[in-house]
């Protein structure tokens, strides 16, 4: 089945299931969700209203004053609105009947004279039975096909994927996200982040709606705050100073901690960063989250979230094992200074040939996009056998120390010589052995508030000793 016929068949299910009653309200790119419902037939049963107030004095007559047009808050703002609307103007006469929903979006297409960044907002906010309390999905889309009528399309069929997951699939959210592509490819709809609330969600935890985004293939990254509230994160790193660390943190030790401490101080001292707002990300690969088999482990990624969280870190998740891939999304999302922490095992595996072999220029290609915006990594030391290794004396082998020493003059490394000299012998494995064995010793090696955290949940395997 074509994408039309699938979509006009959502569409048509939605017109003819007497339940649904409400709004599309829809800035930006046309009435492309509403049309879809009006070709599919039956909408008199459906759509109440349809509205699309282009002119932004009509839009703010309509919804208020707003800084951003293309926002949460005005995303937010059409769908208080039109459900209230609803509600006052159709209770007393369908309540008993209908469950009410509001559907909007605000989008910024491919302009005439193009170059723009092509996204926007869309949610639903809907009664999954009459009378009932409303349940709300909002989501941030980016438009990836080059055509302003491609994406227009692309939009239309989003939304009404979103509409039928909403009405159909509430019940089981992580295939409402899964749906949501339906019929779309990831070539031209990328959803980076989703947040569902309301009293049909009130079980979800929306980090694990974040992950699944990243996991379905929606997004190459999802990111999330310490109070646990879903982030979109072009608005997050939107000309900040970016100082990433990438970790398993199962679980966050003390080393974690000290190795960002240790670079922001480094880091603050770039002048192009003292003027910037500098924001601090733990970053957790699918590649990492997925280590311990075919799918991700919820519960283990759920403790280390948690255990972020405890530390006040932001957390993003990421498809990008490559560096350079990182490096990329960040940069096209800030203008402001990158760096990344890591350690003396990760910079030596960053000189392993067979990591880049997915490149045609090889490592070469691979380095040359991750520095070429003076990204810096900022590197802490590693103990073995008693020795002491740092960027100053690091042997990457004889074909690449030319490589090496060239980038280590032009300051594309920088070596955390502020590191506190006990922390290196920990190890988060050892962390994990310790725990399961009922070694107190432990608490030692992580801060507090995790430490803390692990034992009041039961995190990793872990039973009081008086047990």
């Amino acid at each position: 089945m074509d994408a039309t016929a699938d979509t006009l068949q959502k569409a048509l299910r939605i017109n003819l299931d007497p339940r649904w009653y409400g709004t599309i309200a829809e800035i930006g790119a046309g009435q492309e969700v509403a049309r879809w419902f009006f070709r599919a037939g039956g909408a008199a049963g459906t759509v109440a209203k349809s509205i699309s107030a282009y002119d932004m004095a009509v839009s703010d007559a309509v919804y208020g004053k707003s800084g951003r047009y293309v926002s949460m808050p005005r995303l937010q703002a059409m769908l208080d609105l039109e459900f209230h609307l609803n509600i006052e103007r159709l209770d007393a006469e369908r309540g008993d009947s209908n469950a009410f929903f509001a559907f909007a979006d605000t989008v910024t297409a491919r302009s005439f004279s193009g170059g723009n960044e092509c996204h926007g907002w869309m949610g639903v906010k809907f009664q999954a039975h009459p009378h009932d309390e409303p349940s709300q999905i909002i989501m941030h889309v980016r438009m990836l096909d080059v055509e302003a009528a491609l994406q227009q399309e692309a939009l239309g069929i989003v939304g009404v994927n979103l509409l039928h997951a909403a009405f159909f699939q509430h019940h089981e959210p992580e295939l409402l996200v899964e749906s949501l592509l339906d019929r779309l490819t990831t070539g031209r709809i990328e959803i980076d982040m989703i947040e569902l609330k309301g009293i049909e969600f009130r079980s979800v935890d929306n980090r694990l709606m974040a992950l699944k985004l990243v996991q379905v293939g929606l997004s190459g990254a999802a990111m999330f705050g310490p109070d646990r509230e879903v982030l979109q994160p072009s608005e997050v790193l939107r000309k900040k100073a970016i100082l990433v660390e990438r970790g398993s943190f199962r679980p966050p030790t003390v080393v974690n901690i000290d190795m960002l401490e240790s670079a922001l101080a480094k880091f603050i001292s770039d002048p192009d960063v003292a003027s910037r707002e500098i924001l601090m990300l733990t970053e957790l690969t699918m590649a990492n989250l997925l280590a311990g088999g075919g799918d991700v482990d919820r519960r283990d990624f759920l403790a280390r979230a948690d255990l972020l969280a405890a530390c006040g870190m932001t957390v993003l998740i990421s498809d990008y094992v490559e560096y350079h891939r990182l490096a990329a999304y960040l940069a096209w999302r800030t203008d402001g200074r990158i760096g990344m922490v890591m350690g003396v095992p990760s910079l030596m595996d960053l000189f392993h040939e067979s990591n880049h072999a997915a490149l045609p220029g090889g490592i070469l290609e691979s380095f040359g996009r991750l520095f070429k915006n003076d990204l810096k990594l900022f590197v802490y030391p590693m103990l073995r056998d008693d020795r002491i290794t740092t960027v100053d004396d690091l042997s990457v082998g004889e074909d690449l120390q030319p490589l090496y020493d060239y980038l280590a003059r032009r300051g594309s490394f920088v070596g955390l010589d502020n590191y506190k000299p006990d922390y290196l012998p920990i190890l988060s494995r050892d962390v994990l052995r310790r725990i399961a064995g009922r070694d107190e010793s432990w608490e030692t090696m992580v801060p507090t508030e995790v430490g803390d955290l692990i034992k009041k949940r039961g995190f990793f395997g872990y039973h009081r000793t008086d047990e």
